[in-house]
């Protein structure tokens, strides 16, 4: 999981970002501020990957906090002024969003952040992790995962060897998997990126079944096998 924060005085532009960032599991927005003063305390008590940070506010610009507090996150500004990019990137800033931000430039600069976390982290890898049945906490090996279905209020999880019913949400399972290795592609699946036999019609095939891609997460999708 990458977890982020907003800086914005806007509300309509904290708004479209928040719309954003909940489709994609692999993100967490921990907090949104309006101004840059009142988020310098949050990053002195806490650990933030992700900077969304708009620069014409007042009282301190987005360039100024830069400037003046260190901020270990990845930043992506968000600006309507352009003429600030060279100064952006001067800073070392990850990407510099336009506004109006379209959803697909959002997600390519967030695959840009990703890529730049796997450089510093290194390649995820697969892991044993725990769910929730309705009478145990079963273990599973992730690299055994071939796609969780939505089914009514629940998951099912199938993997190599069998199949796992879980009340546990989208959200909190995606909390749980290494998501550089897997991918939502419709609200009601998420698919292991290296099990994927084949892409047809925008749908993919594993192990048989065929799982459709929406066209909410195409782009993500095919950003994501495309690298």
């Amino acid at each position: 999981m990458i977890n982020c924060i907003i800086i914005d005085d806007e509300p309509l532009a904290i708004e479209k970002l928040e719309n954003y960032i909940s489709k994609l599991p692999e993100l967490t927005l921990l907090k949104t501020f309006n101004s840059g003063i009142s988020a310098i305390s949050f990053f002195k008590t806490n650990s933030v990957d992700l900077l969304f940070l708009d620069i014409e506010m007042k009282e301190l610009t987005g360039i100024q906090l830069l400037e003046s507090v260190s901020i270990n996150s990845k930043v992506v500004i968000t600006s309507a002024y352009k003429e600030y990019a060279i100064k952006g990137f001067e800073l070392k800033v990850s990407d510099y969003l336009l506004k109006p931000i379209t959803f697909e430039r959002f997600v390519k600069a967030y695959d840009k952040v990703v890529e730049e976390l796997n450089q510093i982290n290194g390649t995820p890898n697969h892991k044993r992790i725990f769910v929730k049945t309705e009478y145990r906490l079963e273990g599973i090996e992730t690299s055994n995962i071939l796609y969780i279905e939505g089914m009514g209020d629940y998951r099912r999880i199938v993997t190599t060897q069998n199949k796992i019913m879980t009340l546990q949400s989208f959200a909190e399972l995606a909390n749980l998997l290494p998501m550089k290795l897997f991918c939502r592609v419709h609200k009601s699946f998420i698919v292991a990126v290296d099990k994927v036999e084949k892409i047809e019609r925008n749908r993919i095939t594993i192990k048989e079944k065929l799982i459709p891609i929406s066209e909410l997460y195409s782009n993500i999708f095919f950003d994501k096998i495309n690298k």
